[in-house]
């Protein structure tokens, strides 16, 4: 699997792009209001994106529509394991250590969590 890494500006991007599943630069920017980035930034951040493969637009009246092609998930896997290897020296059990320790984690969380490691091991509980 190729490395998916996003700098800060390009994954809020693709954050709203997987959260509204596609977006015109308009509606991203909506989105980011807190950032409050002019349009030209989204613009030239969603054709970074295209360049790299990682989004495609269609037009749409005299807008583009962009489309995320890669999936949250497979850019998350690359994050966590440049977390892993750089902040919990490529240990994974300390990294799950880090999670499960956060008390805002509720109690079904932690079961669904169990589950999936069960599934993982094998385990039919």
């Amino acid at each position: 699997m190729d490395e998916v890494y996003f700098p800060p500006r390009e994954l809020a991007v693709m954050s709203v792009l997987w959260r509204l599943g596609s977006a015109t630069v308009s509606d991203v920017r909506d989105a980011l209001r807190d950032e409050d980035l002019a349009y030209t930034s989204v613009l030239s951040a969603l054709q970074t994106l295209e360049e790299k493969g990682y989004v495609r637009h269609e037009a749409e009246g005299r807008a583009y529509r962009y489309f995320p092609l890669v999936e949250a998930e497979r850019a998350g896997g690359s994050a966590l394991a440049r977390i892993r290897d750089s902040i919990f020296h490529g240990s994974a059990e300390r990294m799950f250590a880090q999670l499960v320790s956060d008390r805002s984690l509720g109690r079904a969380e932690l079961e669904r969590m169990r589950k999936l490691l069960a599934k993982r091991l094998g385990d039919k509980r």
